[in-house]
């Protein structure tokens, strides 16, 4: 291990040096080029290197970077604010600026139960989420995540908010299949509902897509219909965690919108700065906002950068650029191409069991038999194994591992920047192919193929 100070994820592992970055491409210290085909973590989604978020940058921070909330609002504060209000077309008019996609998470949990405070419900103050889950690592926010991995060693601490079965139609929690199952992980929102009683919950709160918990899981028509249905008979309200999936990620400006539903809060990151700052927001609907402009007039949060002016000039830049470049709908079109792509090549290997997602965000999940749907023991290490084999070749894809319980499951998410090319795409997938290749044929020499192992 070379001398270091920095606590990084793996404390022992010699990670390359970045250099630079342009496009697609990220560049280290040693002059090797990477695809950055998960955008980071799913973040940078206009890619790397743009001159205008540079200017917009230089020219912030020569006029002001940094003002607190309680003594003074901004002029880009404010700007995004409105522009944010015009992207969800007046659903969600009202925004708090944070740092992180936890912190947007854990402020709409804290938002919400201020809402039924304000109303006089003061024991409305629970949530139900669902298992196979991300929500942050805060401790709210992990309090809502049904990731397993990630919460067990923090299990003291933690409240037992999911209670819910993922929309995991490809190898589904309640052994169903659809569409016979009449969407039965929805109505376990109900029945968790009524075991729990509605009088003590503030909200439910769901991935439109599961990420890093599930590997793009994506629902099937009319589950988030039937969710906001729930929610609404029983006076719960409904937060869509758009971290990873907002602002053009999906094809759609919200992911939610592939579904037609509008949630009462919205909680945004990633893809609103890019990866150019450190920001965040969670979206409040003027139905949600009424009692407490009545009341209080004050949202009991807050951080020192929240609503920071230069991390919200940089995200104004960012709009801009999405706008100027109609991104949202470069990510269907060429998401489409993606997805062909990525089938096709599946098609060829014989340890991918489902290809999955929207626009600019696709899950594959990997199994010793297709047929019978067979799964790896995470000792194995599969997911491991092919990120770093993709690694090596320049292919930077992002971990979906341990979504089954905690025990098992390997599946990655490829989420390249918005700007990706098709014939760009083309190399992303030639060189995933034989990433993927290499490893099933290390795995079949070891004996791991054809069986499910777990």
């Amino acid at each position: 291990m070379t001398d270091t100070h920095l606590i990084k994820p793996i404390l022992d592992y010699d990670y390359p040096t970045v250099a630079s970055g342009q496009g697609i491409y990220l560049y280290d210290t040693d002059g090797k080029t990477y695809i950055d085909g998960c955008s980071g973590a799913v973040t940078a989604s206009i890619g790397h290197g743009v001159p205008e978020i540079v200017e917009a940058m230089k020219a912030q921070a020569e006029r002001v970077s940094f003002a607190y909330r309680a003594q003074f609002t901004s002029e880009p504060a404010e700007e995004l604010a409105r522009r944010l209000s015009e992207w969800s077309e007046g659903r969600w008019n009202w925004s708090f600026f944070v740092n992180s996609g936890s912190e947007a998470t854990e402020t709409a949990m804290k938002i919400a139960i201020q809402h039924w405070q304000e109303k006089g419900r003061d024991r409305k103050n629970r949530f139900i989420s669902r298992w196979m889950s991300y929500h942050g690592i805060t401790m709210g926010a992990l309090s809502m995540s049904g990731n397993i991995l990630r919460r067990k060693r923090f299990i003291p601490l933690l409240e037992d908010y999911p209670s819910v079965s993922a929309p995991y139609c490809y190898r589904c929690p309640l052994k169903e299949a659809h569409p016979g199952c009449g969407m039965k992980c929805a109505q376990e929102l109900e029945t968790s509902i009524l075991r729990i009683g509605p009088e003590h919950i503030a909200g439910f709160i769901a991935e439109p897509i599961i990420g890093a918990s599930g590997g793009a899981v994506t629902p099937p028509e009319g589950y988030y219909q039937e969710i906001k249905r729930i929610c609404d008979k029983y006076d719960i309200l409904f937060i869509a965690d758009e971290v990873m999936t907002g602002l053009g990620r999906t094809g759609k400006k919200f992911g939610i919108a592939h579904w037609e539903v509008t949630p009462d809060i919205v909680a945004l990151g990633k893809g609103m700065s890019a990866g150019y700052t450190p920001m965040a927001a969670t979206l409040v609907s003027d139905k949600v906002m009424e009692p407490i402009l009545k009341g209080s007039k004050s949202i009991m949060a807050g951080h020192t950068y929240s609503a920071n002016p230069q991390s919200a000039a940089v995200c104004l830049a960012v709009l801009d650029y999405m706008e100027k470049h109609d991104l949202v709908r470069a990510a269907e079109v060429n998401g489409e191409y993606l997805l062909g792509k990525v089938q096709e090549m599946a098609k060829r290997l014989e340890i991918v069991g489902d290809v999955r997602g929207k626009g600019m965000l696709l899950g594959l999940e990997f199994v010793p038999d297709v047929r019978t749907k067979g799964i790896f023991p995470l000792s194995l290490g599969v997911t491991a194994r092919v990120i770093k084999r993709a690694f090596d070749k320049g292919l930077l894809v992002y971990p979906a591992s341990g979504g089954i319980d905690g025990a098992a499951g390997d599946a990655i998410i490829v989420s390249p920047p918005l700007i990706i090319t098709p014939e760009q795409i083309d190399s992303l997938v030639s060189i995933l192919e034989k990433s993927i290749f290499e490893v099933q044929e290390e795995l079949r020499a070891e004996g791991h193929l054809n069986k499910a192992a777990v």
